[in-house]
């Protein structure tokens, strides 16, 4: 009889083991889009350095604004420094991006000034230093701006080009085989020559997953449920990936070769098989020579979401990655029990209302672990805690699903 174990405890059995990459690329920035930062990067200089025009308009000492009249004494255009310096009663015309003039601590919007004979009216004042980007207003001098661990996205690239940053270290991804297991099972093209054959959706599902984490990807297709080909199987995928990830054949039929395999042919180390959550509590999780083998349902409900809570989870970790799963604060809409001993993760609504997320279970299916399609549009999961039951209103966690 296995002993099943609860989620808290299989996250804390695999958070336990370093599994990490070690190797660095230094890569040019525009090719380090989803890629992990190796590297803090950290400010060499104030910017702006110096302070600086946020817009065209009239360069000023504060207090002359309570004059009838400014002479316009120089232009100061972006990229250029201008020689003179504002004195009382005067003004030099500054442009966006232009460094501020010696002598000014105010600029005056052009819409806010009447020009009259080379001077300037003003007909609506200002608070000092308007419009005046100060020294360190974009980052400091010895500001950490992006810290390692950091998943690169378009906004890290921009600051990078900005301080003339152009390749960095980025760790190497992580890769995964995938396979789905099953005599029934047909992949994408075969031909289904009886009614009992089924078209695996496993394998193509956890690929577009494991990509949008940042995972390089092997992908093996359909095996068919014998010893000798899921043991060719997991040898071939363990020699091409850091991780190999199998759907069906955990159970306790007949025909649930995979767990075999792992446990006989290849003596790999199980750090769990059987997990108290639904879906999924037959899952398998076991290590071979430094490398993850995930031994998933078969269901296709199931599948999904195993590989969502361990398969994601271990690619930011190899990664080295920040990144977690996405899981924020809800209030639900409808009462709802979980009256099993599991944490249940169950497909719902979300909606985002004036700053809360709200769920329901408007039009989802009960069924099987099959039904794939509950996770079809504005979809997430209510993580149920074992025998618990909430009321409309409750607090809960939910798992964004548009955010993996």
């Amino acid at each position: 009889m296995r002993n099943f174990i609860t989620y808290s405890e299989s996250l804390n059995l695999i958070n336990n083991f370093d599994f990490k990459a070690k190797t660095k690329k230094n890569n040019f920035i525009s090719d380090c889009i989803g890629k992990t930062i190796a590297e803090d990067i950290i400010a060499m200089e104030n910017s702006p350095k110096h302070p600086t025009s946020a817009m065209d308009g009239y360069a000023v000492k504060f207090e002359d604004q309570k004059l009838d009249f400014i002479e316009i004494i120089d232009k100061n255009p972006a990229g250029s420094i201008v020689e003179s310096s504002v004195k009382t009663a005067t003004t030099i015309k500054t442009f966006t991006g232009s460094l501020m003039p010696d002598g000014a601590d105010t600029l005056i919007p052009i819409e806010n000034v009447e020009v009259i004979d080379n001077k300037i009216k003003i007909i609506k004042s200002v608070p000092k230093g308007f419009a005046i980007r100060s020294v360190g207003e974009n980052y400091k001098k010895d500001e950490v701006l992006i810290k390692k661990g950091t998943t690169i996205g378009f906004s890290q690239i921009g600051v990078l080009a900005s301080l003339n940053i152009s390749h960095i270290d980025v760790y190497l991804d992580a890769t995964v085989a995938i396979a789905s297991t099953g005599s029934e099972v047909l992949d994408l093209g075969e031909i289904q020559t009886n009614e009992s054959q089924i078209r695996s959706s496993n394998h193509i599902t956890i690929e577009a997953l494991a990509k949008k984490a940042g995972a390089n990807i092997v992908q093996m297709g359909v095996v068919k449920d014998d010893m000798d080909s899921i043991t060719k199987l997991l040898i071939q995928g363990l020699e091409k990936a850091d991780i190999v990830v199998t759907t069906g054949g955990v159970s306790v039929g007949d025909y649930d070769f995979v767990q075999n395999v792992v446990k006989e042919r290849l003596n790999a180390e199980v750090i769990f098989h059987g997990v108290l959550i639904k879906p999924g509590m037959h899952i398998l999780v076991a290590k071979k020579d430094e490398k993850f083998i995930l031994a998933l349902p078969g269901f296709a409900y199931s599948s999904t979401v195993c590989a969502i809570l361990y398969l994601l989870p271990l690619i930011y970790k190899y990664n080295n990655s920040n990144k977690d799963l996405p899981i924020v604060k809800a209030t639900i809409n409808e009462d709802f029990k979980n009256k099993t001993d599991k944490s249940s993760f169950v497909a719902c609504n979300i909606n985002y209302t004036n700053g809360i997320y709200e769920v329901d279970f408007k039009d989802k299916k009960q069924g099987s672990s099959a039904i794939l399609t509950n996770l079809l549009g504005n979809s997430a999961l209510l993580i149920a805690n074992p025998f618990t039951e909430y009321k409309k209103g409750d607090r809960v966690d939910v798992l964004l699903l548009e955010q993996l």
